[in-house]
C-alpha cells in the first residue's frame, strides 16, 4: 500500500473565530449559502432559555435522556439510517458498562425526514420537551444549519458525526467527522501527487457542496490544476444523463463528486453506462461510504476512490471489536462505513466529557472538552476545545470488488482540525 503524508499540514487553530449570530446563520439557511463563522445568540432570551433548558434536563433519578435525530425516512435514509444503528449500538455497550455518571441512558428518537426545517423542528422538541442532556445526529450541512441556532439559543449540545465543508465552529457543536483539512486537502493532495491536471466537480445543490467546490477551486489555482466543469443536481436527483454527457465530453482527469444521499445510485448507473469507470476517468467521492456502495452497486462502482477518516478494513484492535459488535448487533451482512463510526465516537466522546466533568450540565461539559481523547476505530482521536473539532488521520480508499473499501493512502498522523484553513495560504480569501 502506497503511504504518503500530506503535502502541507496546517497549524494548530488559535481558536474558533465565532462572529456571526444565530439569526446570520438562519439567513444563511434560507438563502441555500455556504459556510459562516457563527456564534451564540447572545441575547437575554437566549440566557433565559439556556436556564430553563438547564432546569429541564432531570438527573435526579436513575436515567438520563439523549436525543438521537437522524433522516429515517427520505434521500437521505440511505445513509443515515446506519449512523442511528450505531448510535444505538454505543448507548447499549455504554449501558452495559454502568452508563454515565452511574445513570443509565434513556434514549428519544426523532426523525429529520431529510428536511433542514423539520430537522430544526425536532432539535427543538428534543431539547425544550423531552429535555435531554445532549442531541446526537445530522447529515447534511443544511440541516446542521438548520439546526444551529436552535442549539445555541437554546444553550444545548450537539454532536454532529460527519465530514462537512468547515468554515464554521459554534460553542454548542462538536464536529466528530472531518473538517476540510482532513478530508478535501488530503484527497486533493493525492489527486495532485497522481498526476491530475484537471477536475470535473459533481455535487448536490446544497451548502456542503457548494462550499467546498468553492475551496476546491481555490486549491486549484494555487497547484495548477485546471476546474473544466462544475455541476450541480438537487438531493435527490435522479436523472444525471446530461450531467454524465458533460463531464465525458469534457475530457477531465478525473470527477471530484460530492454529491449526496441516494443521487449516488441514479449517477454511478448512468456514468457505468455511459462507459466511464475507473480506468477511463476516475471518481473520488467524500460522500460514498461502504453502506452506499450496496445500494449503488459494487459493478457500477469498483475501482473508485473515496475520501474518509475511516474504513471496514481499517486494521486496529478497536476497529476489529468494533466491527463484531456492529455485525453481532445487525447481522453478519452488514457493514460499518465512517459516518457510522463518527457517529459511535460521538457518544463515547460525550461519555468522556461528562465523566471528567463530574456533571452534565453544558457549561461544565464544554469546560471540560478539552484534550478528552477517546482509542476509536479509526485510531485514537483527541478533542479541541477551542474549536469543538477532534484530531483525524487521512485516508483515501479504493472500492474493491468485495464492497469495501481499501485504504491506499493515508497521513500516517492524525492531523489536528483546521476548520477556517488558517494554516493555508491559498485559502486565506476563503473566511
Amino acid at each position: 500500500m502506497r503511504r504518503s503524508t500530506p503535502s502541507l499540514l496546517p497549524t494548530r487553530t488559535r481558536g474558533p473565530r465565532l462572529a456571526a449570530a444565530a439569526l446570520a446563520a438562519l439567513a444563511v439557511v434560507a438563502a441555500g449559502g455556504c459556510g459562516a463563522r457563527v456564534d451564540s445568540a447572545g441575547s437575554a432570551g437566549a440566557a433565559s432559555s439556556s436556564a430553563e433548558n438547564a432546569d429541564c434536563v432531570d438527573t435526579s433519578g436513575d436515567t438520563v435522556k439523549i436525543g438521537f435525530l437522524n433522516s429515517l425516512s427520505g434521500t437521505m435514509a440511505i445513509s443515515e439510517q446506519t449512523v442511528h444503528d450505531s448510535l444505538q449500538l454505543a448507548a447499549k455497550e455504554i449501558n452495559a458498562d454502568g452508563g454515565v455518571l452511574g445513570k443509565q441512558l434513556e434514549i428519544v428518537t426523532e426523525d429529520g425526514q431529510s428536511e433542514p426545517t423539520v430537522f430544526a423542528e425536532k432539535a427543538t422538541k428534543l431539547i425544550t420537551d423531552d429535555c435531554v442532556a445532549a442531541v446526537f445526529g445530522g447529515w447534511t450541512s443544511a440541516s446542521r444549519k438548520a439546526m444551529l441556532p436552535v442549539f445555541e439559543s437554546q444553550d444545548a449540545l450537539l454532536f454532529y458525526p460527519v465530514q462537512y465543508e468547515g468554515l464554521e465552529s459554534s460553542p454548542n457543536i462538536f464536529y466528530t467527522g472531518a473538517t476540510t483539512n482532513q478530508q478535501i486537502v488530503p484527497a486533493l493532495d493525492y489527486l495532485a501527487e497522481q498526476g491530475t491536471t484537471s477536475l470535473f466537480l459533481v455535487g448536490s445543490d446544497y451548502v456542503f457542496p457548494r462550499t467546498a467546490n468553492k475551496i476546491i477551486n481555490a486549491y486549484a489555482r494555487a497547484h495548477g490544476i485546471e476546474i473544466v466543469g462544475e455541476e450541480y443536481a438537487p438531493l435527490g436527483h435522479t436523472d444525471f444523463s446530461t450531467i454524465v454527457n458533460k463531464v465525458k465530453a469534457s475530457g477531465a482527469d478525473a470527477v471530484f463528486n460530492t454529491l449526496n444521499g441516494d443521487s449516488n445510485v441514479a449517477f454511478f448507473k448512468e456514468y457505468s453506462n455511459a462507459g466511464l469507470g475507473a480506468d477511463e476517468m476516475p471518481v473520488l467521492s467524500v460522500s460514498i461510504a461502504e453502506e452506499e456502495v450496496g445500494g449503488i452497486g459494487v459493478q457500477n462502482v469498483e475501482g473508485q476512490l473515496t475520501a474518509w477518516n475511516y474504513y471496514q478494513t481499517v486494521d486496529t484492535p478497536e476497529n476489529a471489536a468494533f466491527v463484531e459488535a456492529f455485525q453481532a448487533e445487525y447481522g453478519d451482512d452488514r457493514v460499518t462505513s465512517d459516518p457510522m463510526e463518527a457517529a459511535y465516537v460521538s457518544l463515547h466522546l460525550w461519555q468522556q466529557m461528562v465523566e471528567k466533568a463530574d456533571s452534565f450540565a453544558v457549561d461544565d461539559v464544554v469546560a471540560a472538552a478539552d484534550g478528552v481523547s477517546y482509542d476509536a476505530p479509526e485510531g485514537t482521536v483527541v478533542v479541541d476545545g477551542d474549536n469543538h473539532h477532534i484530531s483525524k488521520t487521512s485516508l483515501v480508499g479504493e472500492i474493491g470488488d468485495d464492497g469495501l473499501i481499501h485504504p491506499v493512502w493515508t497521513s500516517e498522523e492524525p492531523i489536528e482540525p483546521d476548520p477556517y484553513l488558517e494554516g493555508y495560504d491559498w485559502a486565506e480569501d476563503l473566511g
